[in-house]
Formats: C-alpha cells, sequence, structure tokens
C-alpha cells in the first residue's frame, strides 16, 4: 500500500473526534505524503472520519495498540515511516525533522520527546509522567538506549527498520518492542523535542496508568530476558549461590575442627542449590549462543536492505525544533 516517499502510519481505535484534525495537520506539514490509518476494532465513525479527510484506511480486528502497528508495518510501504497516535496531541510540525533525520542523516529510529504544550497537564497527568519516568529509567539501565522519552508514540523510521521489526506486543508495549529492537541490533537512533498537547474535549485515553504500566514493566523485562539471558539466568542464579554459601559454611566449619559432617542435611541441601545454580547458569549461555544467533540473522536482514541516507540528494530542510544530541549508536553506548 502507498508508493509515496514518506508514510505517516496512524493507529487508532475510537477517534472520530481527532481522526481528521490529525490527517489534515500531517498532509499540511509534510507535502506528498500518505497517511495511513489503521481502525484497530472501533465502535464509531473512526474510518469515515479518517477516508473524508484523505488518508487511506485499513482494518484490524484484533484490539491493542501493537496489533495496529504490526498490520502497519506489514502492509505499508515508503522509505520513511512517521508514527502517531490519532488523538490529535502530538505536534505536525515536529513531523518534517523526524523525516530529515531519516531520509538526510541515514538514522533509522527518531523519538519524539514530548515536551509539555498548553493544556499538557490535563494530557499528560503526573501519574503518566512518574510511570514513564520510572519505565524510561529500567529500560535505560537494561538496554542502554539513551532515550529520554521511551514511552513516546510520536516516532520517525526507517524502511530497514520497519521490515526487520519482529513485533510480538499486542498492547502499549509496543513502544518498548520498538527501542529493544533499535538496541538489540545496535542501529542509529536520535531524539528530538515536541511539543504534546491536550485531548481535545469530548476525547478519551485509553491508556490505564497502572494495568498498562505493569504490561510495559513486564514486557520490559521479558525483552531484556531474551536479549541477554546469561546475564538474566545469572542474576535469577545469584539467589541460589548465597544459600549455598550459607549453608555450606557451618559444614565446612565443623569437618576443619572435628573432621566429621555432623551437619549431613545441610551439606545434601547444599549441593541441591549449587545443582541449581549451575544450571541455571549453564541453560543461560546455551540460550546466549541462540540469541546472538537470531540477532545475527535480523541484522543480516536489516542489512540487505538499502539504507534512507543519501548524501546530496537534497538539502536538509530547516530545523523549527531542538534536536538535544546528535545521532548516537547502541554500539557507542556498549563501548
Amino acid at each position: 500500500m502507498t508508493g509515496a516517499e514518506v508514510a505517516v502510519i496512524v493507529p487508532c481505535h475510537n477517534e472520530e473526534r481527532t481522526i481528521a484534525a490529525v490527517v489534515a495537520g500531517f498532509r499540511a506539514a509534510l507535502p506528498g505524503c500518505d497517511v495511513v490509518v489503521v481502525d484497530n476494532a472501533s465502535t464509531d465513525a473512526t474510518a469515515e472520519r479518517a477516508a473524508e479527510a484523505g488518508a487511506w484506511v485499513i482494518f484490524e480486528p484484533r484490539p491493542g495498540k501493537g496489533n495496529a502497528v504490526r498490520r502497519l508495518f506489514a502492509d505499508v510501504e515508503a522509505q520513511c515511516y512517521v508514527m502517531v497516535d490519532g488523538d490529535a496531541t502530538y505536534d505536525p510540525a515536529a513531523a518534517p525533522v523526524l523525516v530529515s533525520k531519516v531520509l538526510d542523516e541515514g538514522i533509522d529510529m527518531v523519538v519524539g520527546n514530548r515536551v509539555a504544550g498548553p493544556g499538557a497537564a490535563q494530557a499528560y497527568r503526573a501519574g503518566h509522567r512518574f510511570g514513564n519516568a520510572v519505565l524510561t529509567w529500567v529500560f535505560q539501565r537494561l538496554f542502554g538506549l539513551r532515550v529520554e522519552d521511551t514511552l513516546s508514540g510520536y516516532r520517525g523510521f526507517s524502511r530497514r527498520f520497519v521490515k526487520t521489526f519482529p513485533s510480538m506486543a499486542s498492547g502499549f508495549e509496543i513502544e518498548a518492542e520498538l527501542n529493544a529492537h533499535a538496541a538489540s541490533i545496535g542501529v542509529t537512533y536520535d531524539e528530538v523535542r515536541t511539543a504534546y498537547g491536550a485531548r481535545p474535549e469530548g476525547s478519551t485515553s485509553k491508556l490505564s496508568t497502572y494495568r498498562d504500566g505493569w504490561r510495559i514493566l513486564r514486557r520490559n523485562l521479558r525483552l531484556f530476558r531474551d536479549w541477554k539471558p546469561l546475564a538474566s539466568f545469572s542474576v535469577l542464579a545469584l539467589p541460589w549461590a548465597v544459600v549455598t554459601v550459607l549453608l555450606l559454611l557451618p559444614v565446612i566449619h565443623d569437618y576443619v575442627q572435628t573432621r566429621l559432617v555432623p551437619k549431613f542435611p545441610s551439606l545434601i541441601a547444599a549441593v541441591g542449590c549449587f545443582i541449581v545454580a549451575l544450571t541455571l547458569v549453564m541453560a543461560g549461555a546455551v540460550l546466549e549462543r541462540t540469541t546472538r544467533n537470531r540477532v545475527e540473522a535480523v541484522r543480516l536482514a536489516y542489512l540487505s536492505i538499502p539504507g534512507p541516507h543519501r548524501p546530496g540528494a537534497r538539502p536538509a530542510p530547516a530545523r523549527p525544533l531542538e534536536a538535544p544530541a546528535p545521532a548516537r549508536s547502541l554500539r557507542d553506548a556498549d563501548g
């Protein structure tokens, strides 16, 4: 679907009040782009309003943002993708900056770092800001991805990033998977500050602070387990190793003093704990090799798709928004 160089992809569920403004705003900000809306099991007139505004509309009956994004990545063809929510909280004026970074600078993932705009206190509630800060800190510690707003739904992608993204999330955890994909294959990424505003009156958020926050945290931990299984299983083995040492110390002390083992059950328990710890570490080592093979296969698939960077093809457009830092690579972050 679509033959434009730039595609704006919009996952939507019951956004009939805002989707027309979103489509119009991005068509104005990116002349010549195609706007593709996924009607994600909506029960209102989202599809009709999007089509009337000039967007392509496709349907994804399985509810959940992850399912909608997976459908968009599979069906839409372009050199640059701009992903945005359909709630009219993101500023279309930032879109040319995202596109320029992808097409002119060769960045594979550009994240729109949300900065509070007028009325943003209503749109970006304190609970959401706190949860975003906590989950961002967790992700940075686990993956080393130096992004300040890991849960932003406003992003630019290259074609090779999109077409090698093995999405498994069904809901709002999709952003965590996008971050993990960037981290695992070591692509270039960047972050651009963008205004984040309040939802228009009558539009309601589908995000649950506690339920979706827990799902995102759980997804981050699972992604870390899948990406670095040796480290993950070693952490699980650590308590068993500690218990092994605590059980063995009095046994060894008695043996040194008496040349006897009066606490034989403690010795048996210590051996059992040691076996569990050793098994966990060995399982992690085997899975680590399997994971390396998988990452190498994804990296080769990524390299088989031509990159977006075209030096000298055209001058970069003026950048109305601040780009806080130069492009970075996970290879740099890992040292």
